[in-house]
């Protein structure tokens, strides 16, 4: 048995890159940014905050909604799949790319206050075939409040 999950909360680093493939099929791309908070140890040592930047893949029905709704700072939760794909570049040298394939996306808010949690819509593809062509959406969140919260 394997599982290959993540699971990620974080903010936009840019906004989304949405293109239209064949068949008006729609894919953004967008870098998110999880942070490590620093600390300081007993001993008085400093050690600074640690961001990671993930690169963000998200199809379909899923790609039209972070096209209207997503934008740089916006605080996102996301959980889907690693993929790592490899390319050749111009020089003919062979190169990697490791990216996150949204299964589902929940809109958190925004850094600068713009945006309220309780109106963001809750994203998802469907989990019995998470793959691309599959996209379905839960209905937004109504009534939601901060209590309500699980963080």
């Amino acid at each position: 048995m394997s599982v290959n999950k993540v699971i990620l909360i974080g903010n936009v680093g840019k906004d989304p890159d949405v293109r239209y493939l064949a068949n008006n099929v729609c894919v953004a791309n967008f870098t998110l940014a999880t942070t490590e908070r620093g600390y300081t140890t007993q001993s008085g040592i400093q050690i600074p905050d640690k961001t990671e930047w993930h690169n963000i893949v998200v199809w379909r029905g899923l790609a039209e909604i972070a096209e209207k709704y997503v934008r740089k700072g916006t605080q996102l939760y996301i959980e889907g799949k690693i993929r790592t794909r490899s390319w050749e570049d111009q020089n003919k040298i062979r190169r990697y790319t490791t990216e996150i394939y949204v299964d589902n996306m929940e809109l958190l808010g925004r850094r600068d206050g713009q945006s309220s949690p309780s109106s963001a819509p809750v994203m998802s593809q469907s989990q019995n075939n998470p793959s691309p062509a599959n996209t379905s959406y839960n209905s937004p969140i109504e009534n939601s409040s901060d209590d309500d919260l699980p963080f």
